[in-house]
């Protein structure tokens, strides 16, 4: 990049240079400004340092950019003629060699043509990123380069170009004799900047935001510029000072490339646009009008109808650029796509033109659709939920319109959002209650494997020695069999030990209410050896599911045995209640090790997990008077 600063100051100091030699021999010949204008020195030094300087800064700037290096060499061979046409009128008054004049004059009628024939067609198909549409678009670009000769063999071989010259060396004598083909030549010319714009069009439908506000400048621009330069190309007798027009081409692009963002070009474009179409519109009507009606009858007509179709044509053309405003229409669109919050992001963000749309719930962004711009508003749909949009480049706030139809939207998105969260929770559930299940089904092998196994076999194997020495050596049968016995009873204990793991038998044998008032009973020492009293309250409870009672009967028991072990308390009360949930709380009166801030071990882990698998929750920490466990179960339809 830094290598070629060098090359674009160069091009910079040149357009100057040559400016300032066009300007200083003008005045030197004595040519008024009208004769300077016939000779094309004004609008040619206008349109070259316009293509010079802006070439140059996105050289500067964007240096792998094509179009900078066609713009600044383009802008350069237009400042040549408009240097060279008071060279060469000062080198004929100072008598110089007629030879060394018509070589002047040659350069300078050869030189823009080049520029207006060939480079500013060709700079259309590349932009805004220096690359063509599509590779379809490269017989286009063939033909806009092998046609350009023709365009510049035009103007360069014309005589009698620059008035009170002689003629360069290589113009055609009959010129004037081959005006077909030159009518050709200007609508070559004018098909070639049509197909500039019809690919910059192509590069709009298929581009996205920034893409698209590139675009908008160049479009603005090339309307302009084929507005004013057409009729010239065609008509005898336009003003030539329509050519001054081209300037806003390269200003535009300059802009595009480098900084886009500069306004919001869009609403330029909207009312010049709107107010363009009206007056063509009122100016037609009118003139139809006037023949069939007075001059009165006709204005008064046209201005009746010129209010409500300005309103039309102004929201047609809104609608081209902002995109689509109406909320019933809008709301239409995105209505079936609600069950996919992505998608209802990404409709809404296409149908209003939007650079980016995201729905944030809390911290954690939901759904996305574009890419963030440097701007945005927030707009609540929920207690925790807002809907983010950046703003178009050039906005400051959301426009009226925009507001009516993302007010009409909130509901729906809202009832979207959750509707989504309420799923992902599920699926969260779901995911959790697979991985519990197959975190037992390892426990269960684990314990089947490593405990019940071996010792099974143990048996079958003293079994099998029991009988094989039962007649040779009786003693020792016996000692064997009471072997076997011993660790039959063992793998029994092992069993029920399984058993009990899976479902407590106690809540099957007693009940879940009595299953904890025995289980209190039975605990009434801390791990230190100190008295500790635990008192079950338990209101009605009526019929419970089978995995509600496990899991309060196991969430009561763990957190008494956490008092157990880790708490300083003298008592502790439990109350189970029912309201449309299950509420099991422990609470003791105990500090002492209990650290003011609990940190999650295995034993409180475990008690949260079982309350989610249901659905529920489970909180443990300190409290003002000691410890407190509090689980809540949802209950289900037995």
């Amino acid at each position: 990049m830094r290598s070629s600063r060098p090359v674009a100051g160069g091009f910079a100091l040149l357009a100057v240079a040559l400016s300032v030699a066009a300007v200083v021999l003008t005045i030197r010949v004595h040519w008024s400004f009208r004769e300077a204008l016939d000779a094309f020195v004004v609008s040619n030094l206008v349109i070259g340092l316009s293509f010079a300087f802006c070439g140059a800064l996105i050289v500067w700037h964007r240096p792998s950019h094509p179009v900078g290096w066609m713009y600044a060499v383009g802008g350069t061979l237009q400042l040549i003629t408009a240097a060279f046409a008071p060279t060469a009128r000062a080198l004929q008054v100072g008598g110089a060699p007629r030879q060394a004049v018509q070589i002047v004059v040659t350069i300078a009628e050869w030189a823009w043509p080049i520029h207006i024939g060939l480079v500013l067609p060709l700079s259309l198909l590349l932009l805004p990123d220096g690359r063509l549409p599509s590779p379809r678009w490269r017989a286009v670009f063939l033909a806009v380069a092998i046609t350009a000769p023709l365009f510049i063999v035009e103007i360069g071989a014309a005589s009698g170009q620059i008035g009170h010259l002689p003629e360069g060396l290589w113009v055609l004598p009959e010129h004037g004799g081959w005006a077909t083909l030159w009518t050709v030549s200007e609508l070559r010319w004018s098909v070639a900047m049509l197909l500039g714009a019809v690919a910059l069009l192509v590069r709009y439908r298929r581009g996205d935001e920034t893409i698209r506000r590139q675009l908008l400048w160049l479009l603005g621009a090339v309307g302009v510029i084929f507005a004013a330069v057409l009729p010239w190309s065609l008509l005898a007798g336009t003003p030539i000072a329509v050519l001054f027009a081209i300037p806003l081409l390269p200003a535009a692009i300059t802009v595009a490339i480098l900084r886009h963002g500069l306004l919001d070009i869009r609403l330029v474009l909207a009312r010049g646009l709107s107010y363009g179409l009206l007056s063509g519109l009122v100016l037609a009507g009118y003139a139809l009008l006037v023949l069939a009606l007075s001059g009165v009858a006709s204005a008064l007509v046209v201005a009746l109808l010129a209010f409500p179709l300005r309103a039309r044509l102004q929201r047609s053309v809104e609608r081209l650029l902002y995109g689509e405003r109406d909320p019933l229409r809008v709301a239409s669109r995105v209505g079936g796509r609600l069950t996919d919050v992505a998608g209802s992001l990404d409709e809404i963000r296409t149908a209003m033109r939007l650079p980016w749309v995201a729905i944030v719930v809390g911290s954690e962004t939901v759904a996305t659709a574009g890419t963030p711009s440097g701007r945005e508003v927030r707009r609540p749909l929920g207690a925790d939920s807002e809907l983010v949009v950046g703003l178009r480049r050039g906005e400051l706030v959301l426009a009226p319109a925009d507001e009516r139809v993302l007010d009409l939207l909130a509901g729906p998105l809202a009832v979207a959002v959750h509707a989504t969260m309420t799923s992902r929770a599920l699926q969260q559930s779901r995911e959790q209650l697979v991985a519990a299940r197959e975190e037992e089904r390892l426990r269960l092998r684990r314990d089947l494997h490593d405990g019940l196994g071996p010792l099974l076999t143990g048996v079958a194997l003293a079994a099998d020695a029991t009988a094989n020495l039962q007649q040779s050596a009786p003693d020792d049968a016996a000692d064997l069999l009471r072997g076997v016995r011993s660790d039959i009873r063992t793998a029994i204990a092992e069993v029920r030990r399984v058993v009990d793991d899976l479902r407590p038998p106690a809540l099957d044998e007693l009940g879940l209410t009595v299953a904890l008032q025995t289980r209190a009973a039975q605990t009434v020492r801390r791990a230190d050896g100190q008295p500790l009293q635990v008192t079950v309250e338990v209101d009605a409870l009526g019929q419970l599911p089978a995995a509600i009672e496990v899991a309060a009967y196991r969430i009561a028991t763990e957190a008494i045995n956490n008092v157990v072990r880790h708490s300083s308390a003298t008592s502790v009360r439990l109350h189970l209640r029912r309201d449309d949930d299950l509420i099991v709380e422990v609470v003791d009166d105990g500090g002492g090790t209990i650290p003011v801030v609990w940190q999650p071990g295995v034993g409180i882990t475990g008690m949260r997990e079982r309350a989610a698998e249901l659905g529920g929750s489970c909180d443990a920490g300190p409290s003002p008077h000691g410890g407190r466990v509090r689980a809540r179960l949802p209950l289900v339809s037995t």
